[in-house]
């Protein structure tokens, strides 16, 4: 191998001649590549550079703070109501996790969920997750705000070895939350190379109670099939198809479709990104009876939701 600063033809790229540690420098080179290549979509090839190397070192950095995070609780939720949008009264939440980091402040989680994903933090975060919204679903219920559902979001490296199952039996025994208020929220994404693991784990979980969803419905996948062979509750239609509505005629027919597909298949409708009245008023002549956005309510932390819930459940 022949690196851009090599000048004495060596392969170890410091110019010497010697070759002293080329393997080692080859593999890092190669790792260095291979990750930026995967990071493109696979099924390509990238050269190494230096920037590669600092890619490399970032993300360790990230992995490292993450890990310290866990331990030292600096992980927060913030709740987003979900809404029955006929009489607009708050029926559940969406937990929301946010980093508290020390150094940069408040960080949102499309800035370390894909990192935790890639290095399989994941599955501790989600864990933790599920833990401390369950529990407070359950303080909720202890002030008179009963049968609120949660809606949690999960990642395809949580089904892992059952991993998800047993940890969702085992915070709701702890928690004494009940299975029927809890449900998971999956990408269509995750569908594209469904294993049997993953599919049994969804049937053991809906056996016991808990719903599906599907997030961001009709920007993930191709087919429908998996419609009629997973035990799927809840439609959640992206933000993307309710922007537009119902001025858009694409958006507002591509929401509508949806509605009656889902109702025609005996599913749940939950309507994401609400911001005008205009909408909502559009949503619910269409019968869809559950929504979320900003024009019910932002994400708010579990002591803003609280006083929410004295005049909106």
């Amino acid at each position: 191998a022949i690196y851009p600063d090599d000048d004495d033809g060596d392969g170890d790229g410091d110019g010497d001649g010697d070759g002293d540690g080329d393997g080692d420098n080859l593999l890092k080179y190669a790792d260095a590549a291979m990750y930026h290549a995967k990071e493109q979509g696979g099924n390509n090839y990238q050269l190494y550079n230096e920037n590669l190397t600092k890619q490399i070192q970032k993300r360790l950095n990230l992995e490292t703070r993450l890990r310290h995070a866990l331990k030292r609780d600096e992980f927060i939720l913030h709740y987003q109501p979900i809404f029955n949008i006929k009489d607009q009264k708050a029926i559940g939440v969406e937990a929301l996790i946010r980093w508290q980091d020390p150094e940069f402040g408040l960080v949102m989680p499309d800035k370390f969920i894909p990192h935790a994903e890639e290095s399989g933090l994941i599955v501790d975060i989600g864990d933790w997750v599920l833990k401390q919204a369950c529990h407070q679903i359950k303080e909720w219920e202890s002030q008179g705000f009963e049968n609120l559902h949660l809606a949690v979001n999960v990642s395809s490296k949580q089904f892992e070895h059952d991993r998800l199952f047993w940890s969702v039996i085992s915070t709701l025994k702890n928690s004494g939350m009940h299975a029927q208020q809890l449900e998971l929220e999956i990408t269509e994404r995750m569908f594209l190379n469904i294993s049997n693991t993953v599919s049994e784990s969804l049937d053991k979980l809906t056996d016991k109670g808990v719903k599906l969803s599907i997030d961001d419905f009709g920007t993930g996948y191709s087919s429908l099939s998996y419609l009629k062979q997973l035990p799927i509750d809840t439609l959640k239609i992206d933000r993307s198809f309710i922007m537009g509505i119902p001025e858009d005629q694409d958006d507002a027919q591509i929401a509508s479709t949806i509605i009656t597909m889902a109702h025609g298949l005996g599913m749940d409708v939950v309507a994401e990104g609400i911001e005008t009245e205009n909408q909502l008023q559009f949503l619910n002549n269409l019968n869809c009876r559950r929504g979320q956005g900003y024009y019910l309510s932002k994400p708010k932390s579990a002591e803003e939701i609280t006083e929410l819930l004295k005049t909106k459940f």
